[in-house]
């Protein structure tokens, strides 16, 4: 048996910087993992899915969904478990993390995880990268600040295709070639102050609730507040700890419907 997290994926920032002429959109992203996240468990037999946790009910065991393909694309069987702690089609990357972490449970290598999402490379990096192209391109990022995470989700699902339809500008600009030194957290929080989630706003207009996840993060103070990939899910930055589980608790009791979690960053994922 091998049990493999699948952590949160989170966009600090992300701006769409064009669209090919097959239709995907080119990406320049921050991405950092939380140690919020689903749970992947292989064990050996026939390949299957067993769906656990608390958001088992939003999905389905059927052949498309991402573990199976992730198995699939290996060329492994196994029979495997996901226990779904993370809402579904909520921007920080819940499939594509567990595609992931089937990956590297089986410790596989294709030569195209991209094949399976966007995010799919960067969540088998499972550092802080920055991820560009159509996702193809990751590079991870020099040590970054501590950070401390309050996650918020209303409830509700967004279609990621949906929120790109909307978007009315698709060539946007892209973040510095070269990022500065964000080691310390006062470079940090300076530096994505300047940043963007260009999904944000066509976001917040097919889904106006993600406007009131953001006020309540701020209201609860963060230091900043975004959406994270398509949404709804928004994060908020905090200066340690304890201001993040006060806040996560201050939210909780107001919004008792939305999905609330204080978090810090994960560890890397172990070699082998």
């Amino acid at each position: 048996m091998r049990q493999e997290p699948a952590p949160a994926k989170v966009n600090l920032a992300l701006h769409v910087t064009g669209q090919r002429a097959d239709g995907y959109h080119l990406l320049d992203s921050l991405v950092v993992f939380c140690d919020a996240g689903d749970v992947v468990t292989l064990t050996p037999g026939p390949l299957s899915l067993r769906l656990t946790g608390p958001f088992a009910q939003g999905l389905e065991a059927d052949p498309d969904n991402l573990c199976l393909r992730a198995a699939r694309l290996a060329g492994r069987e196994a029979a495997i478990t996901l226990e779904k702690n993370l809402p579904v089609a909520s921007g920080i990357g819940g499939g594509s993390a567990d595609a992931a972490a089937v990956l590297r449970a089986l410790d596989a290598h294709p030569a195209h995880p991209e094949t399976l999402g966007a995010d799919v490379p960067v969540c088998l990096a499972g550092v802080p990268c920055r991820m560009q192209g159509v996702g193809e391109i990751v590079t991870p990022l020099p040590a970054l600040a501590p950070l401390h995470l309050v996650l918020v989700n209303p409830g509700m699902g967004l279609s990621t295709p949906e929120v790109f339809r909307a978007l009315t500008r698709r060539d946007n600009p892209p973040l510095p070639d070269r990022l500065p030194d964000l080691g310390t957290p006062e470079a940090l929080l300076s530096f994505l102050t300047d940043c963007r989630n260009d999904l944000e706003a066509p976001a917040i207009a097919l889904l106006p609730v993600i406007a009131d996840c953001l006020a309540a993060l701020q209201d609860a103070g963060a230091r900043l507040a975004r959406m994270s990939g398509s949404g709804a899910t928004c994060f908020g930055l905090f200066a340690d700890p304890q201001d993040a589980a006060r806040a996560a608790r201050e939210i909780g009791a107001t919004h008792p419907d939305w999905w609330v979690v204080a978090t810090g960053l994960a560890p890397a994922p172990a070699k082998g």
